[in-house]
């Protein structure tokens, strides 16, 4: 049948002929997807002994680090914050040791810098001696039975695939998990947090930028305004945040910027002698689905069109930003939130703000949520432990979900998709798939406590 190109199909469906797939790579741990959760997998796994392959889409590694410029990696770090070490505080030493990183404006903590954390990747990767395969998206988990036994990806050298005995999902959507079969569950659109575009910018006055903010300096207590109201324990109220809403509330006053652009709000994170700034996280995109591409193109856009409207705002009210100018987007939109796996335990509410502690633990992380209107900081040394188990999706063996997708309620999320967290479970997913590789068990068999030897080994506090 021949269709007017002029035409839309998208009722219509196509049969694609069967075709045999080269396998590329054998593999004893593959890890899909190299954000902080599946970044940390691969080197733990790696310095592990065993063989490990790294597949990311996109040309670095570092995920929301690197292609969303979210710099703020431990921005929750307070003087009596405990946390678990481990690899991820290895790549906010790394970044500083490089020329990586700079101190942070509202915390004990480094950030990273985006552009140079992609070479302390490229460093820890290579170090490591994982096996890089970039440029590859996963399209289809390959199965025996109810096994994940590798994946099949798509690229510019077209299908192909990657077998392994354990494959680790940080993906971020569990992209993995969901079409293995696994039961997922995804938030609601209408409640899912917001997405973000990330930007920089150049051409700041550093010294009136920072006399602005003296002069009139914000805490967390400011974020309850306009079309935001946050949850706090109260000890967040009185502490100093970088946080910009005033200018643009006048521009929206003063038709400056469209009226309808009311959640334009949020922090900068530092300001350098260059007259950059940096990690702007002031777009806030409800309703974007991040399991959906069409919705992705929208918001990108979309997100890039507020940026330039948050720059005019900036320009107009901001000490020291008159001459400001968009330096760089994030290369992609920052999703917080969309799909998660029914894990054989799923953390709760009640876990994370209670100190759960697990026997099963491969990790602590300190009493830090930010996300669906509740921003608690870990400024009391509380700390709870991240189990194993919710790293196990089930039906389907020889997986393991790292990073944001792992199981959980939604408060339980607001703490576990957060960077650190993700690297704390990505760690001890390495570890895991490690051994049951190295003893010849199932995922769900491996030895607690050889997983617990090999965390302290690599310096990880997990109790």
């Amino acid at each position: 049948m021949c269709f007017d190109s002029g035409m839309h199909f998208r009722g219509s469906t196509i049969t694609e002929p069967a075709r045999t797939i080269d396998v590329v790579h054998h593999t004893d741990v593959l890890v899909c997807g190299s954000g902080p959760g599946g970044l940390a997998a691969a080197l733990a796994a790696a310095r592990c002994g065993v063989k490990v392959c790294l597949v990311e889409r996109f040309g670095c590694f570092g995920g929301n680090i690197t292609t969303v410029g979210v710099e703020g990696f431990a921005w929750y770090r307070h003087e009596h914050t405990v946390e678990a070490g481990g690899i991820g505080r290895e790549f906010e030493d790394r970044a500083i040791a490089m020329g990586a990183a700079v101190p942070e404006s509202q915390s004990l903590s480094h950030e990273l810098d985006a552009e140079g954390f992609k070479v302390v990747a490229d460093r820890l990767v290579e170090e490591a001696g994982v096996y890089p395969m970039l440029h590859r998206m996963v399209v289809a988990p390959v199965m025996d039975g109810n096994r994940v036994t590798g994946v099949i990806t798509e690229s510019k050298a077209g299908r192909e695939a990657i077998l392994a005995t354990v494959v680790i999902d940080a993906t971020g959507d569990a992209d993995i998990a969901h079409r293995s079969g696994a039961p997922t569950a995804t938030t609601p659109i209408e409640h899912m947090q917001a997405a973000s575009v990330m930007f920089h910018l150049a051409g700041v006055d550093k010294r009136a930028f920072l006399e602005g903010v003296r002069a009139d300096p914000q805490t967390y207590g400011d974020w309850s305004t306009g079309e935001w109201q946050i949850e706090t324990s109260g000890k967040e109220d009185a502490m100093f945040s970088p946080f910009l809403h005033k200018p643009f509330a006048q521009a929206v006053r003063d038709g400056v910027v469209p009226a309808h652009l009311t959640t334009l709000s949020g922090t900068w994170g530092a300001v350098h002698d260059t007259g950059e700034l940096t990690y702007m996280n002031l777009v806030h995109l409800a309703g974007c689905d991040g399991t959906n591409p069409d919705s992705l193109t929208r918001f990108e856009m979309e997100g890039r069109r507020q940026v330039m409207h948050a720059i005019d705002a900036l320009r107009a009210y901001t000490p020291g930003c008159e001459g400001a100018r968009l330096r760089n987007f994030g290369m992609t939109i920052g999703i917080r939130d969309t799909r998660k796996i029914d894990a054989v335990y799923n953390l709760s509410e009640h876990d994370v703000r209670n100190e759960a502690r697990f026997d099963d633990s491969i990790g602590i992380y300190p009493e830090f949520i930010d996300g669906y209107g509740v921003l608690i900081l870990p400024t009391t040394g509380r700390y709870m432990h991240i189990p194993y188990r919710s790293l196990l999706p089930r039906t389907v063996r020889g997986l393991l979900v790292a990073g944001r997708a792992i199981g959980g309620d939604r408060i339980a999320h607001a703490a576990t998709r957060n960077m650190a967290c993700c690297a704390v479970a990505g760690q001890g997913a390495g570890i895991a798939a490690a051994q049951a590789v190295r003893h010849g068990v199932d995922l769900a068999e491996v030895d607690i406590g050889d997983v617990h030897t090999e965390l302290t080994r690599q310096g990880v506090r997990w109790r």
